[in-house]
């Protein structure tokens, strides 16, 4: 019959395009998504269940179901749903792996956890090391935002790998994923007709490819148990960009703020109904940071297909390159220099 697999987070792109890529699985009997929006798109064989991850009731779902694998997605950097604050999606990062983490804890039969987290889990310090590894410590605990939700996740996961060590526990980092069809943060700060950046700062950008990433997760559904990092790695491609070669690549004119006024440039492009950009991005876009992909290279045996360049190379392919509209560049110029003087 094959295993049963459980993707929480199956409402997004990446979500979807894993689903059908288990469902072709052979080792793979049954599939259920779990997400409280609704799937991109219905996938025949695959038991979609309309549900929060916050709620004690995925324990009769775990349980009911013989799940012996979970795939958690459901922890984002932004709002699943439109106009959620930031106490919500911390609520359905943190909150929610306890609420899941709580019902694996209660199902015998479970042998796999996946757990989707983040390089910005080391932070952006300037003055710390150029290159992350998969020891280093947490950065982020001390700061706020996604960077110290997914921290929080990776202290829960360790709990639970603690008290169910017959479970093989694989945590991934991804670095900032990015394609042609990527919804993430990183995908819609591109987006922009102009680039906000920080004056006085050119960050270091490692990037992976959405297709890399939904082969890594499939990779570690397969996976018979954690590797020589304790089941944690970074996942990225070869290679890093900075901030200023992005943005030529893309062919976008760049506009340098004071640190101090990143808050009011987010609030003033949300005003003209322009997404991409928040503080704590900003923040992000000081030093940057890059991670060592060894251990997932030795596991794997070798580099993921795409580079970080060519990983932006097929991003800039589609939403790259063209004149900009006229109109739409001056509004958007003349706002962000507006907040600069009045700041």
């Amino acid at each position: 019959m094959g295993r049963t697999v459980l993707v929480t987070g199956a409402g997004d792109a990446l979500g979807a395009r894993l689903l059908a890529l288990l469902r072709r699985d052979p080792e793979v009997g049954r599939l259920i998504a779990v997400d409280r929006r609704p799937p991109l798109r219905r996938l025949p064989g695959v038991e979609f269940l309309s549900t929060d991850v916050r709620r004690p009731t995925l324990v009769a779902v775990l349980a009911e179901r013989a799940v012996e694998t979970v795939v958690h997605l459901d922890v984002r950097d932004a709002p699943p749903v439109p106009g959620e604050s930031r106490s919500a999606v911390k609520e359905n990062n943190v909150l929610g792996t306890m609420q899941l983490l709580g019902a694996c804890q209660k199902v015998p039969g479970l042998r796999r956890l996946v757990v989707r987290s983040s390089t910005q889990v080391y932070g952006s310090p300037a003055r710390e090391p150029a290159l992350f590894g998969e020891d280093s410590p947490p950065r982020a605990a001390a700061g706020g935002g996604f960077a110290r939700d997914v921290a929080e996740v990776e202290g829960y996961v360790r709990g639970f790998a603690r008290r169910r060590p017959e479970v093989a526990v694989t945590v991934l980092r991804f670095a900032h994923l990015l394609g042609p069809g990527s919804d993430s943060r990183m995908a819609a700060y591109f987006r922009l007709p102009v680039l906000p950046t920080i004056l006085g700062y050119d960050p270091r950008l490692q990037l992976v490819h959405e297709d890399d990433a939904l082969e890594v997760l499939a990779w570690a559904v397969r996976d018979p148990g954690p590797g020589p990092g304790d089941g944690v790695y970074n996942v990225a491609g070869d290679g890093v960009l900075t901030l200023s070669q992005a943005a030529r690549r893309l062919g976008r004119p760049t506009v340098p703020v004071l640190s101090p006024l990143t808050p009011l440039v987010g609030s003033a492009l949300r005003s003209l109904g322009i997404s991409g950009l928040s503080a704590e991005q900003f923040r992000s876009l000081l030093a940057g940071r890059v991670a060592r992909t060894r251990l997932l290279r030795e596991a794997m045996g070798g580099p993921l297909p795409h580079t970080t360049a060519e990983t932006f190379a097929d991003f800039a392919a589609v939403h790259g390159g063209g004149p900009l509209a006229p109109e739409r560049l001056s509004r958007v110029v003349g706002r962000l220099e507006e907040v600069v003087r009045r700041g």
